[in-house]
């Protein structure tokens, strides 16, 4: 039997802690290994874990094919269905997946009449609704986690260092302080972490006194104007970005 193990699919899903790796290997030995591995052709989709150790030790295992996978975003939104039904996975954790899905959703929405329009032409067609499946609303009730919280791992993974990041996956920092620290220079994110818990619920608190501070007080007109190219910079780089994974999606 030929097994293909490819690293970005292994790498897509966060790898097992030490010590839950260590207790997989006890139950395969123990028990051998009940479940099938799930492959796509040759390819290794789900059961990465299980066939190293496995192939380790010498333990029988059985696959199974799914036919339904016609793509590898097929194979990306299966394996995330599968964590996200998963209850030791994180909030985090749910959060990272839930953007990956509402990602790969968005990009198989077609455009609208209007934007499928060559230059120059007008489409008399009403817009199309957007996919209800692709709204942050939907993409975190899927993940069982709040849509304020989907928008905080958002700014995270938008500005955080990957200390930061770390610290979040660790439980070190809670989501929503490290969305605040995130807001932080990287040098004052990197000097927070390594202070440990304390430091980092510190900067934390400072930050949002800090806003709160600035929310009592008039806005310049100059500082609006600062705030408003910031926000347009923001999300004209933002927009660049999906464009760029969708071209790279389509081509």
């Amino acid at each position: 039997m030929n097994i293909t193990v490819n690293e970005d699919l292994r790498a897509y899903i966060d790898p097992l802690t030490p010590d839950e790796h260590a207790a997989l290997e006890r139950s395969l030995l123990t028990e051998g290994c009940r479940d099938a591995l799930v492959l796509w052709g040759e390819v290794l989709v789900d059961g990465h874990n299980r066939y190293g150790i496995c192939s380790k030790h010498g333990i029988p295992f059985n696959t199974v094919q799914n036919s339904r996978f016609k793509s590898i975003d097929d194979v990306h939104l299966w394996m995330i269905d599968q964590h996200l039904g998963r209850r030791s996975v994180s909030d985090f954790q749910r959060g990272v997946l839930a953007l990956r899905k509402k990602d790969i959703l968005a990009s198989r929405v077609p455009p609208t009449p209007t934007e499928a329009a060559t230059p120059g032409q007008q489409s008399s067609e009403p817009a199309a609704a957007p996919d209800r499946l692709v709204t942050r609303e939907a993409i975190a009730k899927a993940a069982r986690i709040s849509s304020n919280t989907i928008s905080q791992i958002e700014r995270i993974q938008k500005s955080a260092t990957p200390e930061l990041v770390e610290a979040v996956k660790l439980g070190t920092i809670s989501i929503n302080a490290a969305a605040t620290v995130a807001s932080l220079p990287v040098d004052e994110q990197v000097a927070a972490v390594a202070g440990g818990r304390k430091e980092l619920q510190q900067a934390a608190r400072q930050v949002r006194q800090a806003k709160a501070v600035a929310r009592t007080e008039p806005e310049s007109p100059e500082g609006v104007i600062a705030r408003l190219r910031q926000t347009i910079a923001e999300l004209s780089a933002e927009n660049a970005a999906l464009k760029a994974k969708l071209a790279e999606r389509m081509s």
